[in-house]
């Protein structure tokens, strides 16, 4: 079934400059290899396709149940630079959760 991140996962997040760095955590271990799998760093880099214009690497953090991923050139010039509504990175770490994956129906059953 395909559900959105923000079923299965939470996030936080912290900026320094241009640099966004976005955390997601799994609510339940069950759901830590499907989201691996799914939630790449190219998949996010082409979520954030226009938004973020640098590289994007992802972070396993498996004793937590949860990803990092930095992401360079993602707040536009940073928030005492740019005209953006909302520079910071806590925008894009909700923006994240709207992201789609296909989670096994008897993972969503338990």
């Amino acid at each position: 079934m395909k559900v959105m991140l923000r079923e299965v996962c939470g996030s936080r997040a912290g900026d320094k400059g241009d640099i966004s760095n976005v955390g997601i955590f799994c609510y339940d271990h069950k759901f830590y290899d499907v989201v691996k799998k799914e939630i790449t760093a190219e998949r996010v880099k082409e979520f954030f396709k226009g938004i973020v214009k640098g590289e994007v690497a992802r972070y396993e953090l498996p004793g937590l149940d949860a990803f990092q991923f930095v992401m360079q050139e993602a707040l536009d010039g940073g928030t005492t630079r740019s005209l953006r509504l909302d520079a910071y990175g806590k925008a894009l770490s909700g923006y994240i959760l709207a992201m789609e994956l296909e989670v096994p129906d008897e993972l969503l059953a338990k």
